[in-house]
């Protein structure tokens, strides 16, 4: 895809949700919210026939858990080993059928990613290895409520209230927060998916990048990890990001900052998430991989 077609495409959503209701932009199926115009139920009809390949580069991510961020780590480290991607947005449920049709004309490696939960991702992708990205669950919320209330194609948050009861209910587009992480509970210790936090990111992104290339076996000297991660950090991306997603831009990139939960939350509406995030993680591998209490309290 061109940069003028991935251009002209995001413009064409941008109009077709000004032009829409807000109770237009969601539909719900097998009792989980998509988008109406990314990704209407063709899209998904179509992806029982995509078929993966050994050698892709797939990664998982709930939304606002980081899948801007590492696309633009993986693209980097990619091109570093001579890959050339095509532009856009590599969700393979904004794909046209059309579109996942091409996919499987594409050279290798190719970059991929999904939000879509572990149950509901392709069969052929379970075979392959698999990048899954979390983020804690409180500033998901708040980077999720941004996004939505500064995004056309999605339905407007009318308040941050509203949108942390929906968010914490799993009313939002692609479902439960906490039902996507409990589903990659029971794949905590396979050897093909590695689960890598948003805030691990922040912390360390050069030694994030290095188990990243070396999951996916890419060979790539320590000065050019050092490199991709400087050129990777959310200020440097954020920066670019106007020649790398146009209009979407500042609706992808907002803060990046860990805990700007305590900006938005109220002290019940933690409680409430605490609550949550006992009932459903509590006790799991995942649950601990997130390190709530460091980062939710």
């Amino acid at each position: 895809m061109s940069d003028q077609t991935f251009a002209a495409s995001i413009r064409n959503s941008m109009i077709q949700g000004m032009n829409k209701k807000d109770e237009e932009k969601l539909y719900k199926r097998n009792g989980i919210f998509y988008p109406t115009i990314m990704s209407p139920p063709e899209n998904l009809d179509a992806l029982k026939d995509l078929e993966a390949r050994e050698d892709d580069v797939m990664l998982v991510a709930y939304p606002k858990c980081g899948c801007n961020w590492l696309v633009g780590v993986l693209r980097k480290v990619m091109s570093s080993c001579a890959y050339t991607l095509p532009d856009g947005p590599p969700l393979i449920e904004f794909h046209t059928p059309e579109r996942q049709k091409h996919l499987a004309q594409l050279p290798s490696r190719r970059l991929l990613a999904t939000h879509l939960h572990p149950d509901d991702i392709p069969a052929s992708f379970k075979k392959i290895k698999l990048l899954v990205v979390f983020r804690n669950p409180k500033d998901t919320a708040v980077s999720y409520y941004h996004f939505t209330n500064n995004n056309p194609v999605l339905p407007n948050a009318e308040s941050w209230d509203k949108f942390v009861s929906d968010f914490m209910s799993g009313e939002v587009a692609w479902g439960s927060y906490f039902d996507h992480a409990l589903g990659w509970d029971k794949y905590m210790d396979d050897p093909n998916v590695l689960i890598i936090t948003y805030e691990e990111l922040k912390e360390n992104l050069e030694e994030g990048v290095k188990k990243i290339t070396d999951f996916f076996n890419f060979t790539l000297t320590d000065e050019q990890i050092k490199q991709i991660a400087e050129e990777s950090t959310f200020s440097a991306m954020r920066s670019n990001s106007k020649t790398s997603h146009g209009n979407f831009a500042n609706i992808i990139f907002r803060k990046g900052e860990v805990g700007d939960w305590k900006n938005h939350f109220s002290e019940a509406q933690s409680k409430q998430m605490d609550e949550q995030f006992k009932k459903k993680l509590e006790g799991t591998k995942m649950g601990a991989k997130l390190k709530y209490d460091q980062y939710c309290q």
